[in-house]
């Protein structure tokens, strides 16, 4: 798998970042979707990656600096023809690396906490995130699980 930093304007990573929005819509109610736009996700604090295998985009997920010793694990997507190939595990690993490279002590997320993340949340388990205590300027949301892993 090739992971690319990306501009978030070619057409697939648009329409991939479109889906994942849509989907954060089908199953949280409004006051508890987190997800970003487009125009958020170009913020200088954010790295947004697009992962592709040959020619097709596989997924997406960035990385988002809250301060020089905490990320936060944004925007994770595996296109649907793609899903439970362990592009979403490779990708949280990249991320990962990628924060130790940078400093940081700890990385965290927030997902729903709908049966249809129960996928998504295992799978940070089994990476070591643990639950914790809404981080940044998150509150608590029964709609919301947070999760944190020391590097």
């Amino acid at each position: 798998m090739d992971f690319k930093i990306d501009d978030l304007t070619g057409a697939e990573v648009i329409a991939l970042v479109s889906e994942h929005l849509h989907g954060m819509a089908l199953h949280s109610p409004p006051e508890s979707i987190h997800a970003l736009d487009l125009e958020a996700l170009r913020k200088p604090e954010i790295t947004f990656w697009s992962v592709w295998e040959d020619d097709q985009l596989v997924g997406c997920g960035a990385l988002k600096e809250l301060d020089d010793q905490h990320g936060e694990i944004k925007s994770m997507r595996t296109a649907t023809a793609h899903l439970r190939k362990g592009v979403a595990k490779q990708l949280i690993q990249y991320i990962m690396e990628e924060a130790k490279r940078r400093g940081y002590r700890r990385l965290s997320l927030e997902t729903g906490s709908m049966n249809a993340f129960e996928p998504a949340i295992r799978l940070y388990a089994s990476l070591g995130f643990q639950y914790c205590k809404p981080f940044s300027d998150y509150i608590e949301d029964p709609n919301s699980v947070f999760m944190t892993k020391k590097l």
